[in-house]
Parts: structure tokens; sequence; C-alpha cells
């Protein structure tokens, strides 16, 4: 299945959508490859695009980041963006066993990954900065973890719920940690 084919039916027919995916074959690796990378492009172009070159206005003045800043910024928020993904998918294998579910890295990483499509896809909102807001819409994809756990996991439905959120909870703690050693890393830019 296609790329485009596999976002809108995992955002429009999860439900459906879930054992398609957990029937699948192919590794981490390929997941990462197809899926995982194409997505987490387009927060961190689009971002970068907002901010270094279309940039946003605020009072009478016109602000951009500058070039080189915001191409480091786009390249950190995408290695992010792999990473999280990966170490989310790892607390998904090690949780699923508490909660009635059954280890396994493959559909650990696959439940991760499709969860994120709606915040990758939401990314499209930073070309315009002051939109930006709008991606308060990838919080759909807890839903999509929830509807997800007990077909890729084997979570029991009755737990779906807790586990949903102990996962939730983990990635946003490792998600503030990991953004506080990359701001702790590079100094903020000026704006122009």
């Amino acid at each position: 299945m296609g790329l485009v084919d596999r976002a809108r039916n995992i955002i429009v027919t999860p439900r459906t959508e879930w054992p398609m995916i957990a029937a699948e074959g192919g590794t981490v690796g390929d997941v990462y490859r197809n899926y995982v990378v194409p997505l987490a492009l387009i927060p961190a172009v689009c971002g970068f695009i907002g901010m270094s070159v279309l940039g946003f206005s605020m009072g009478e003045g016109h602000m951009r980041m500058p070039f080189f800043s915001g191409l480091v910024m786009a390249a950190l928020q995408f290695g992010l963006g792999l990473l999280i993904v990966y170490l989310v998918a790892l607390v998904i294998d090690a949780l699923a066993p508490s909660f009635g579910g059954r280890k396994g890295m493959l559909p650990a990483f696959k439940l991760a990954a499709y969860s994120y499509t709606p915040a990758w896809l939401t990314g499209v909102f930073l070309l315009v900065p002051v939109l930006g807001f709008l991606a308060i819409l990838g919080l759909y994809g807890i839903y999509l973890l929830y509807v997800g756990a007990p077909r890729l996991m084997g979570v029991a439905e009755s737990k779906a719920g807790l586990f949903t959120a102990i996962v939730v909870i983990i990635a946003l703690v490792m998600s503030f940690i990991l953004s506080l050693v990359i701001a702790s890393l590079m100094p903020m830019p000026a704006m122009m």
C-alpha cells in the first residue's frame, strides 16, 4: 500500500486499517524508510520554510529565523522525530505484557509509527507560523494508539485506555527531556 493511501486510511478508518497493518510483514527499517522518514520530513521542512523563508509579521515588522539556524533546527526536529518514534516503540514493547499483551518490536514500532501520522501531517500548518497552533489536531494520534494497541500488541481491550495513557505520558516526558537537551546545545537564534 502506498504512503498516501496508508496515511489516509489510518486517519479515516483506523479500526479496519490496524488489522491490515498487523498482517503485513516487513522490518522496522522498512517502516522507517517507506513511512516514517517521508512523514517526519513534513513538520521539519514546513517549519523551516515557515520560519526561515517566509517568516511572520509581528506588529509592524516582519521577522525570519536566520537561514542556517533554520536549517539546523529543521535537521534537529527531523532527527528528534526519528528518534522519538523508536523510543516510543521500545516503551510500547516493554509495557504490552503488563496489559495482557505480547512483546514484539515490529508490531510495537508499527503502532508507534502509524499513531504519529496525524502529528506529522499537521506539520503542514507550520508553513504559516500563525497557524502552527492547528498542530493540536495531531492529538488524534492518541486515539489511533488506543485503537491500535489491542490489534497490534494484543493489549486487552479493557486495559487499552490505561495502556495508552501511560505510553502517552512517557512519550511526553521523553520528548520534553530530548527537547531540553537539544535546546541546551543550541543558542537562541536572533530573528531578523
